[in-house]
C-alpha cells in the first residue's frame, strides 16, 4: 500500500510529537496526566493518517469501541483496543501512575510500527 506525502508527513509529525510530550511528561510530572493523553491521541492520528482519512477511520472506531462484540478482523481490533486504552486513560487522568506512562511508551510504539510499515522508514 502506497501513501501520499501529505498523510505519511502528518504520520511521522505525530509520532515525533508524541514521543517529545511523554519525554516532556515524565520530566515534569504537573503536567504529566495531560501530556500523556496528548501523547496516546497523537499516536492514534498517526496511525489513523496512514490508514486513510482520519476523520472517517475516527467515526468509524468511535462506534465499533462502544459495541461488545467487534468481529474477528485484526486491524479493527487493534484500532479498537487502541481507543479502549485511550478513553480508559482519559477517565482516570487524574489518577496518572507509572501503568499509564507505560501503556503511552507501548502505544508510541505501536503506532511507530504501523507508520512505519505503511510509510516507509522514519526519519529521526
Amino acid at each position: 500500500m502506497v501513501i501520499d506525502s501529505y498523510r505519511k508527513g502528518w504520520a511521522q509529525r505525530y509520532i515525533r510529537e508524541a514521543r517529545v510530550e511523554l519525554a516532556v511528561a515524565q520530566a515534569d510530572p504537573k503536567m504529566a496526566s495531560s501530556l500523556i493523553f496528548n501523547s496516546m491521541k497523537k499516536a492514534q492520528a498517526a496511525i489513523y493518517h496512514v490508514l486513510g482519512d482520519p476523520v472517517l477511520i475516527e467515526s468509524i472506531i468511535q462506534e465499533k469501541a462502544s459495541e461488545e462484540n467487534i468481529g474477528e478482523e485484526p486491524v479493527l481490533r487493534c484500532l479498537v483496543e487502541i481507543e479502549r486504552s485511550i478513553q480508559l486513560a482519559a477517565n482516570l487522568r487524574d489518577q496518572q501512575s507509572e501503568g499509564t506512562f507505560r501503556v503511552a511508551e507501548n502505544l508510541i510504539s505501536i503506532a511507530s510500527e504501523i507508520v512505519n510499515l505503511f510509510a516507509g522508514e522514519m526519519e529521526d
